[in-house]
């Protein structure tokens, strides 16, 4: 591990900039990724009020399908706003995908089930979802780009790591209006009307997000740094292997999010047979740990270096996943639930505390937010976007509970080879010249 390095203190102003900052992008990245968090976590009604069928588990999978299918839109949004925010700024591409995301939300919130509308019912939630995943694959790299490049030196792993708090935050709201819509309401009004009210909630978020985004400044660097002419062409031809390091350190990220953070209320109400109140208490622990031990490990990061806490965390996930899931079903209940987030969510927050301002290194400013949206997209959509959907059909085929493990672990060893590569800026040479 490297000894810790000093850097010149910021101004007062720079500060107060670098915090303004973190407060816009936490409440749109919080947006993302509670409406990504509710989806999940009510997915077992979502199936039966927009894919009715005779047989549970197929309604269930197409329910997940519709979730994942706005993955395929997360490349071509990333793609087109990340070049949009390699021209004309972080600032207007994160006022654009808030706006965009609210909207989608908002179809969901309000789309009549299939029982007054027919097929026109899942097709309004398709749409829904693909706007969403254009939006989502423009804010993961604009965000990160937008926070690292306003952070002062020395503390860009901190600043940036309240993007992956914000996915804290996210998680423990929407588990918190899982376990408190089920505590008040009736199975049938939770199936009726109650599973909106979350994304009613989150429809109203955008408005407020894309106000405090308008009111903040550019980043000092992107002002004042050279445009680049063709980002992508850029972003391919001269930095392949930064972004193919960027993408192999991504897929731990959305693989633990979407199989993990997301994923275990579900596992628990249809695979443990526990009540789904129990699973949204232990999703809520999930996502507090998250959002307090992220930004403490992004300042351990900033201090003595991110590969040890990269490398290190993802092989303890790999080592860890497949005890955590046989406690699980040896040991069914809340107990068990708790622990097991517990375990993994400090784990996970080990690997994602110094992780985005990894990437700030691996990229130069000028193609950073297409560099990222590039590599984290195409990871998201290939990894994470059918997680669910993959673990689902995984426990079908086996037959064995514990296969959620297996995918962590193969995911683990992918992100591991590509933490190894990477090395530290402060170590005396730019990730970027020697990823």
């Amino acid at each position: 591990m490297q000894s810790a390095t000093t850097f010149p203190q910021p101004s007062v102003l720079q500060r107060r900039q670098a915090n303004k900052a973190v407060i816009a992008t936490v409440i749109g990245n919080g947006l993302e990724w509670f409406d990504f968090t509710v989806y999940s976590f009510f997915s077992v009604i979502i199936a039966k009020v927009f894919f009715p069928s005779a047989n549970e588990l197929t309604s269930y999978l197409l329910a997940l399908a519709t979730f994942g299918v706005g993955f395929f839109m997360r490349p071509v949004g990333g793609i087109l706003l990340g070049i949009y925010s390699d021209r004309r700024g972080r600032k207007a591409a994160l006022s654009l995908t808030i706006l965009l995301m609210a909207a989608g939300t908002l179809i969901i919130a309000v789309t009549p089930g299939y029982a007054l509308l027919g097929l026109f019912a899942p097709a309004l939630i398709v749409f829904a979802r693909l706007l969403q995943g254009f939006s989502a694959g423009g804010e993961m790299g604009s965000a990160t780009a937008f926070l690292t490049e306003h952070a002062p030196a020395g503390q860009k792993a901190y600043y940036s790591s309240w993007i992956q708090a914000s996915i804290g935050v996210a998680v423990a709201l929407g588990a918190g209006f899982g376990a408190l819509l089920s505590a008040l309401l009736t199975p049938e009004q939770l199936e009726s009307w109650g599973w909106r009210l979350p994304f009613l909630f989150g429809s109203l978020i955008g408005p407020v997000g894309f106000y405090i985004r308008s009111r903040i400044d550019e980043t000092p660097a992107y002002a004042t740094v050279e445009r680049a002419q063709s980002p992508l062409r850029e972003v391919l031809r001269v930095y392949p292997r930064q972004t193919a390091t960027s993408f192999s350190m991504v897929v731990l990220w959305t693989v633990c999010t979407y199989a993990v953070l997301f994923y275990l209320p579900s596992y628990a109400t249809r695979v443990l047979g526990l009540p789904s109140g129990l699973g949204f208490t232990a999703g809520m622990l999930g996502g507090l740990v998250l959002l307090v031990a992220t930004p403490l490990v992004g300042r351990l990061a900033d201090r003595h270096g991110k590969r040890p806490w990269l490398l290190g965390s993802a092989v303890a996930i790999f080592c860890a996943a497949w005890p955590l899931f046989w406690m699980l079903n040896r040991w069914p209940g809340l107990a068990s639930l708790l622990v097991f987030q517990a375990v993994l969510g400090l784990l996970i927050s080990g690997y994602l505390g110094g992780l985005l301002a990894a990437f700030g290194e691996l990229l130069p400013t000028r193609v950073l937010s297409t560099g990222l949206s590039v590599a984290y997209n195409f990871a998201v959509t290939l990894f994470g976007g059918f997680a669910t959907f993959t673990v689902t059909w995984l426990i079908a085929a086996t037959g064995s509970p514990l296969a959620p493990a297996f995918y962590i672990m193969f995911a683990a060893a992918i992100s591991a080879g590509g933490a190894a590569l990477f090395r530290d800026a402060a170590s005396g040479q730019s990730s970027g010249e020697s990823a």
